[in-house]
């Protein structure tokens, strides 16, 4: 109703304003990522300004003086906002770009009957036997060197991942894939740890950084503490893969680094998919998922005199827990 009043008083046309109210609505989604990190500066200027844009707009509406709107200075400053909000929310996403556009699964391919989209949230559903194995949602193109945002929650006792530089392997099903994992899982050594699906398994637990030489031997690097996660809420999980380096974060805090001189078993391009993990029952939410393509990836060289002090060899981290945080549920036998 205030924007048709707006429109009446002269300040500008009922469809632009209109568009204007609709696409601020839709900008200011980027910022919903501020519930589970620090909002960027650039977030922060667009919420400024749509603030001062809408301030403005109410107020001449609860105080119209259709002369004073009429005046060039005044219609200067009110387009001068409008262009601003209309043109920040790309300069908002700080180079990123959205791989999901909250309506559908357009760009993506996944087993039918597993994935929805609802309330503009794309949900996974895994049941007792359904599906069969780990499958994946996976978005039609291939990446490099990039950093990847995705706002990711779990509900029921399981895990899913967000997979990248990976590739199918259609032998098992069109939607199994190979390639590295940023865990999205409950129980806390595995959150966000660097590990590759029905690979090499396991590189480095959360709070971990690892080096893989040539010969596939892993070396302990270096430590940090634990980032923790309740994954029943949102949480945004990063990759950020330059080169051979790898490095994992969950709203905004790093959880484990990898740097991969396996030549035979790294990869350093491929698919990106969200996981939905078979077994016990769970749903997997995905708000958001936001891309940028980064350039000037170095493959970083091996060499075993340049390790930090105090770095040992380990041997392949264990799985402390294969789903979620309880045995897997047992499917029940068949009727006869």
């Amino acid at each position: 109703s205030w924007i048709r009043r707006l429109s009446n008083n002269h300040f500008i046309g009922l469809d632009l304003a209109a568009a204007t109210f609709d696409h601020a609505a839709t900008s200011l989604s980027p910022c919903r990522v501020a519930l589970v990190s620090p909002p960027s500066l650039s977030q922060r200027l667009l919420s400024i300004l749509l603030i001062l844009l809408l301030s403005l707009t109410t107020s001449q509406v609860a105080n119209p003086a259709p002369k004073s709107l009429a005046s060039p200075t005044a219609r200067f400053a009110a387009l001068a906002l409008l262009a601003l909000a209309l043109a920040l929310p790309v300069f908002a996403q700080d180079g990123f770009t959205p791989l999901f556009n909250g309506k559908d699964l357009s760009g993506w391919d996944g087993e039918p009957g597993l994935w929805a989209v609802e309330d503009g949230v794309i949900v996974g559903t895994s049941e007792v036997g359904k599906p069969k194995t780990n499958s994946f949602l996976i978005w039609n193109g291939k990446v490099k060197d990039f950093e990847i945002r995705a706002t990711v929650k779990v509900v029921g006792d399981n895990n899913s991942g967000v997979q990248y530089r990976s590739r199918r392997l259609p032998e098992v099903t069109p939607w199994t894939i190979l390639g590295y994992q940023c865990d999205v899982h409950p129980t806390d050594v595995h959150t966000a740890m660097t590990y590759e699906e029905r690979g090499r398994g396991i590189f480095g637990y959360n709070g971990v950084d690892v080096v893989m030489d040539p010969t596939g031997q892993r070396w302990q690097v270096g430590e940090r503490p634990r980032v923790q996660a309740d994954i029943s809420q949102y949480n945004e999980f990063t990759v950020i893969a330059r080169g051979n380096r790898l490095e994992h974060k969950v709203n905004g805090q790093t959880t484990s680094v990898f740097i991969d001189h396996d030549e035979n078993g790294r990869a350093l391009e491929g698919l990106i998919a969200i996981q939905l993990h078979a077994g016990n029952p769970h749903k997997t939410y995905v708000k958001q998922v936001l891309l940028k393509v980064l350039e000037g990836g170095a493959v970083l060289p091996f060499d075993q005199a340049t390790l930090p002090a105090g770095a040992k060899k380990i041997d392949k981290p264990k799985v402390v827990s294969a789903q979620g945080k309880n045995p897997p549920v047992k499917k029940a036998p068949a009727k006869k």
